[in-house]
């Protein structure tokens, strides 16, 4: 089976934004508008897991720090949230609109941390970052 990438439904987007809100209630109660902010997203990110909150073996709650890690990649490359059905499964992922890049934020954390390693989320960001945009610039990667 290739890949289907469509518009997330309702029902994704609810199961997507209970995950978000999972990370975004950490900031207390008035503070939770500075989620808006990327730098902040990130900061919050590397709280929790610097605190040692979640145990590697809570793979759904470290996926809860995966779409906070995609809202802050939208947010830095216009990207869109999407999901993709293959025949492992069906998973949120962000594509860069007009392009064939797509990228999977919601296991990059969690993956890194089962495997034991540590997580620097900026560095892990900043990487991302680089590697999107070098496949956006690529001819290879544009819709034709």
């Amino acid at each position: 089976m290739e890949q289907v990438v469509t518009p997330p439904s309702q029902e994704d987007a609810e199961r997507i934004e209970s995950q978000r809100r999972w990370v975004r209630d950490h900031f207390d109660e008035d503070a939770r508008h500075l989620y808006d902010q990327r730098d902040e997203k990130l900061r919050l990110l590397q709280a929790i897991i610097d605190a040692g909150w979640i145990d590697a073996s809570e793979t759904v709650k470290l996926q809860c720090l995966g779409i906070t890690l995609g809202d802050a990649l939208v947010q830095e490359l216009g990207l869109e949230w999407v999901m993709v059905e293959d025949k492992y499964g069906r998973d949120p992922a962000i594509r860069k609109p007009g392009t064939t890049v797509i990228a999977f934020p919601l296991t990059m954390i969690s993956k890194r941390i089962e495997r034991g390693e540590s997580v620097t989320v900026r560095e892990l960001f900043d990487g991302v970052v680089e590697h999107v945009r070098r496949m956006a610039a690529d001819r290879e990667y544009q819709r034709h």
